[in-house]
């Protein structure tokens, strides 16, 4: 019999504590849409914050939160050609924004947008790409949010090349994706971790230096890389920390800021930046067509998601828990 139901999550009330599991009538796609079956949900700090508060956004409640999902397409729409029934998909964050033009009506998933914690979620064709053929549902989840934030850093806007050295910022899904997308691109990865137990994971990943966040950590990157300087940071605590990093960067370097693990504001230094000529830029993630770009240098390269835990759909309470204790690489939801 075919199915007439889905589950999803839902807050109908701000607070974790008011995280519920509901059932609903399955929908059915309208034009340009596609109904997909999720195959796995993949946990973003975000995701916390928007169950706390909604990150200061208008949602609209019940909010169905999560912004990244796997799937398979189940039905489509009138009009709808890039999709057809059984194939694998991934989202993108960003419903709208395709390529360099940012649209006004561009809307992110997981809030305002729709959520994707759910066994089935509608949505636009148009926001969606395939997946990667050669990962599974639950490693291509990964990628529209903590993937792409670190390619559309490193690759889109970065231009990086080989020799030049990164320096990271934690153990995190994107910064696992930068020290990734680094080796990928034969630069050097350094990585500042404040876990000493994440230390031997990461080089095995690939870091060539994993270096203590209570440690002078500027100066050592200054002497790897021979007074020289880091040509890139991904830059995932901000607060105090940017004027550090500044402190390690090269002559004409690009700071990526995308967390905010110390702070909302940004202290950094006028001389580090002037004197550096750094070039210091906000990341969004990314559009349509890099995650597309990004899909293909993953089948290309054999790149695998590092995955720390993944959790059945009854247990999100449990994987948000593990999320907000800090994991080493994604927390992936399966329904």
């Amino acid at each position: 019999m075919p199915e007439t139901t889905l589950r999803r999550w839902q807050l109908p009330a701000y607070g974790r504590a008011h995280l519920e599991q509901v059932q609903a009538a399955l929908p059915a796609p309208g034009p340009g849409q596609i109904l997909v079956r999720v195959g796995a949900v993949a946990l973003n700090y975000r995701d916390l914050l928007m169950t706390e508060d909604g990150m200061g956004m208008p949602l609209v409640l019940p909010f169905t939160p999560g912004s990244d999902m796997a799937g398979t397409v189940e039905a489509v729409g009138d009009g709808v050609r890039r999709f057809a029934p059984g194939e694998r998909v991934i989202n993108t964050f960003w419903n709208g924004w395709i390529d360099h033009h940012w649209p006004a009506h561009a809307v992110p998933a997981g809030g305002p947008g729709p959520g994707m914690l759910a066994s089935h979620v509608l949505i636009d064709a148009e926001a969606a790409v395939a997946a990667p053929a050669t990962l599974s549902l639950a490693e291509a989840s990964t990628l529209p949010c903590a993937g792409l934030t670190a390619w559309f850093a490193l690759a889109e806007l970065g231009a990086l090349r080989a020799g030049q050295t990164v320096l990271i910022h934690g153990t995190g899904g994107v910064a696992l994706f930068g020290l990734q997308i680094a080796r990928l691109h034969g630069a050097r990865a350094i990585v500042v971790s404040g876990s000493a137990d994440k230390h031997e994971a990461a080089r095995a990943l690939g870091a060539s230096h994993v270096l203590a966040r209570d440690s002078d950590w500027p100066a050592e990157v200054r002497r790897l890389t021979g007074g020289r300087g880091a040509e890139h940071v991904l830059e995932l605590a901000s607060g105090p920390n940017l004027d550090r990093s500044l402190q390690a960067c090269a002559q004409g370097a690009r700071v990526s800021v995308i967390g905010m693990l110390e702070g909302t504001t940004l202290d950094a230094s006028f001389y580090g930046l002037v004197l550096g000529r750094v070039t210091v830029q906000g990341i969004g993630v990314g559009h349509r067509r890099a995650l597309e770009e990004l899909v293909r240098a993953v089948d290309a390269n054999g790149l695998r998601p590092a995955i720390a835990a993944s959790y059945g759909f009854d247990a999100l309470p449990q994987a948000l828990d593990h999320l907000a204790r800090g994991a080493f690489g994604k927390i992936v939801v399966t329904p």
